[in-house]
């Protein structure tokens, strides 16, 4: 029997419980999951790609079952070369759904062989989200129990450099 495999896609700068909680469901329905970790130049992200690799690691407790890798240009592209067939993308509020319908769209237009299953994000976790994430943290708040605490540790070690 083939195992199911599915990719979730995403910057995580940072990793959020949010994530946490899409993953560890995710896992409910496949047998592996890879943390693809996009590598996008055109963001200005806090962390480097490795640092946000070793941040879901640590998150995850390096779960067997969770692949961390990191990827540049097409998802279509990745998910093939990873021999997986379906995207594990979250859901917060209908703006995310209409932004993930197109581009789950354009991704079944170039690959008819991929999937995308979309999860709505736990109620707890709804309104996160890494960008405002990392503005509470900038401006000295409490993220506490919003991320893992490795997260939290290097969000303070970060903005207390600048």
């Amino acid at each position: 029997m083939r195992k199911k495999i599915a990719v979730y896609p995403g910057s995580f700068d940072p990793i959020t419980f949010g994530h946490v909680d899409i993953l560890t469901r995710g896992l409910e329905l496949f047998d592996k999951i890879i943390v693809a970790v996009a590598n996008n130049v055109e963001k200005n992200a806090l962390f480097s790609v490795n640092e946000r690799m070793e941040l879901i690691r640590i998150a995850i407790n390096n779960d067997e079952r969770v692949i961390v890798d990191s990827f540049d240009g097409l998802l279509v592209d990745y998910v093939k070369k990873v021999n997986a067939h379906c995207v594990l993308r979250g859901l917060r509020a209908m703006s995310d759904f209409e932004y993930e319908f197109q581009m789950a769209s354009m991704n079944r237009n170039l690959n008819k062989d991929m999937d995308t299953i979309f999860m709505m994000t736990s109620k707890d976790y709804f309104f996160l989200s890494s960008r405002t994430i990392k503005e509470v943290a900038g401006f000295g708040g409490c993220v506490r129990d919003l991320v893992p605490p490795v997260v939290e540790k290097r969000l303070k070690e970060k903005f207390s450099r600048k």
